[in-house]
Order: C-alpha cells, then sequence, then structure tokens
C-alpha cells in the first residue's frame, strides 16, 4: 500500500491531523469525558467511605493509560467515538468510521474496541461490526492491520488505530488480505471492485454474499 504504514507496508505515512473530534449522543469532549467520569468516581469514592462501605476499586494501569489515550485523541470528522456502557465500562468502546473519499465514500462502518487490562503492552482486539466486503476485513469481522498483530507497541495509542482503520477504507491493500477474492478483484479489475463495494454497501449481493446496507 503506497501511501500507508498500516497495512502491511515498509512505507512510513501518517495523514495530517485534525482538530475536529465528537463522541457520539454526546456534546462533551474526550478530555471534558474523563474530567467528569474521574469526578463521579470520586464521588462516588467519598460517598462510599462515608456510608462504611467497601472501598472502590482502584484503576488498572491499563485503565489509566486508556482515558490518558481518549483524553488526547484527535481524530477527523469522519471518526466518531462513544461508550455504549457507560463511565464504568470505558475498556469497551466502538468507533464509527464515515470515509469522505475512496471506494468506500458515504459508508458507515462500526468497530468494537475491547481493551486489555494490560494495555498497552497488549494490543486492543478489533473487530468490525458492519458487514462489509474489503480485502482486508472478512465476513467475520477480523481486521487485518499490522499495529494490531506483530508491529504492535506501547508506545502506539487509540488513536493510532482508529487512522490505521481509516486508511483501509482510504487506501485497501490487495498484497495481505483476509478476504482473498475481494483482494483478487482489486488486484485484477480495479472498476470491478469498485461496482462490487458499491453493490455491497447499497445493501445486495456480491457473488453468493449478501451485504446489508450501510450508505
Amino acid at each position: 500500500m503506497p501511501l500507508s504504514l498500516l497495512a502491511h507496508s515498509n512505507h512510513s505515512y501518517f495523514c495530517p491531523f485534525f482538530s475536529f473530534f465528537s463522541v457520539s449522543n454526546s456534546f462533551l469532549t474526550p478530555g471534558a469525558m474523563i474530567r467528569l467520569f474521574k469526578v463521579k468516581e470520586k464521588q462516588r469514592e467519598l460517598a462510599e467511605n462515608a456510608n462504611g462501605g467497601a472501598p472502590v476499586k482502584k484503576q488498572t494501569a491499563g485503565e489509566l493509560r486508556l482515558h490518558k489515550d481518549i483524553s488526547e485523541l484527535n481524530l477527523p470528522k469522519s471518526c466518531t467515538i462513544s461508550f455504549p456502557n457507560g463511565k464504568d465500562n470505558l475498556m469497551n468502546f466502538e468507533v464509527s468510521i464515515h470515509p469522505d473519499e475512496g471506494y468506500y465514500l458515504g459508508g458507515t462502518f462500526l468497530f468494537s474496541f475491547q481493551v486489555s487490562p494490560i494495555y498497552p503492552h497488549e494490543a486492543p482486539k478489533v473487530k468490525c461490526k458492519t458487514k462489509v466486503y474489503h480485502p482486508n476485513i472478512d465476513l467475520e469481522g477480523n481486521v487485518c492491520l499490522n499495529i494490531l498483530r506483530e508491529d504492535w507497541k506501547p508506545v502506539l495509542n487509540i488513536n493510532t488505530i482508529i487512522y490505521g482503520l481509516y486508511h483501509l477504507f482510504t487506501e485497501p491493500n490487495y498484497e495481505d488480505p483476509l478476504n482473498h477474492d475481494a483482494a483478487a478483484v482489486l488486484r485484477d479489475n480495479p472498476k470491478m471492485f469498485e461496482c462490487n463495494v458499491r453493490r455491497a454497501m447499497a445493501g445486495g449481493y456480491v457473488g453468493q454474499t449478501f451485504f446489508p446496507r450501510c450508505i
């Protein structure tokens, strides 16, 4: 992939960072959300102690690092993050990507993140919840992204992963596929690949596989 380090490439490329960041169903910035969570956690701890309740469970190192990552997120308008389980479970969240260019322009693709207590020493587990015709995402939602596998390092963060996922849609890579059929079409007939992507996103069959509408 000529422009991305993010899907098994030897090139190093980072796209410009944008100042806009949105949290679905909320007007809070990530930093404000984390501060609110911490204030509520402190209030709960004080109330527990005042009532003689059991001590509040301390945060793991992974939770502390994740709080830092979220507070420092700097994503393009096309990416949003949500916490469906609320403040009590930040280690499981979702990211929605709306590509604004490329084959997948206009689509909406939802990813789930499961973050380990030993994060960042272990990469988050990421799955695509939207069924998509893509060479680097299989029909079960597994994602082929090198920084989620052998190239993961503790210095990387949630921001890096989300940018990596975004670039899978702007620069799909047929050289390291999970969906081998889609990769072969992209390699041999890009026009047909584009038609297949549009058909799948509109809600229809590609070959024997049906794809729900995501556009």
